[in-house]
Order: C-alpha cells, then structure tokens, then sequence
C-alpha cells in the first residue's frame, strides 16, 4: 500500500520472539511467563503455532519493563494489566495505579538522594582523612 493507509492488522509488519527478546532484553522464557501471568494478551500465531508479536505488543512490553524498572510488583503490574483488558472503563482505575505509583517512585528517589548525600559526606571524610596523612607534604609552605 502506498496511499499512506496503515496496514491492515493481520498484514502488520511481525517479530518473532526472539526479535523481540533482543529489543526487549528479556528471555524468551520471561515472554512467555509474561503472556501465562496475564501481563500481556496472547500474543498473534503463526501457522506453525509461533508468536508473532507486533508494533502495539512491543509498546505494551516496554511500558511494563518500565513500571517493572521502577518497582511495580509483578501482583501490580497484573491487575494494570487486567483493568487495561477492561477498556475504557477502568481509566480512572489505572489512572489511580499509576499515580499512587508515580508518588512511591518520587518517595524512593528522595530516599536514595538523602542516602547518595549520606554517602557523599562519608567519602569527603575519609578523603580528608587521607589528606591529613599524606607523608611528605610541607607544612611550612
């Protein structure tokens, strides 16, 4: 098709699974657990029973490998997952999921930057410490 139109779904360009576990970083097995855990539908066959994953499926996977990168249990990511399989409906459910999320990610990031300041100042003391030690230095100057 050349007149701009989209594709139709079932002649969507295709990824084989391991095309997409090399996109994704994740294990073929780790898809697979991910389809049997409910977190993505399943996904389009082939003839020859082999997945086929396409563009909206990539784009699911790499929201979740985000939720999952910032902490979201897998139990969480489900029940997105499942509410998302609703429609339209659950928007304001998910919506709520990701801003109680949204708001623990910031609690964690101010965590780890009061404790990367706490660190900060153990290594500025012991590098002072050092200082204080090295031979040879002239104190008269």
């Amino acid at each position: 098709m050349t007149s701009g139109q989209p594709l139709p779904r079932d002649r969507e360009p295709t990824l084989t699974i391991a095309q997409v576990a090399e996109r994704t970083g994740l294990s073929h097995d780790t898809l697979r657990y991910y389809e049997r855990a409910g977190l993505i539908q399943r996904v389009g066959r082939t003839t020859g029973n082999q997945r086929r994953y396409d563009a909206a499926d990539l784009a699911w996977l790499e929201f979740l490998l985000r939720l999952r990168e910032t902490g979201m249990s897998i139990a969480d990511m489900q029940c997105f997952a499942q509410l998302r399989a609703r429609g339209d409906a659950t928007v304001a459910d998910r919506l709520a999921m990701l801003r109680e999320h949204r708001a623990e990610l910031a609690e964690r990031i101010r965590a780890l930057r009061r404790n990367a300041a706490a660190l900060d100042d153990k290594i500025d003391h012991y590098q002072r410490l050092l200082d204080e030690r090295q031979p040879g230095t002239d104190e008269a100057t």
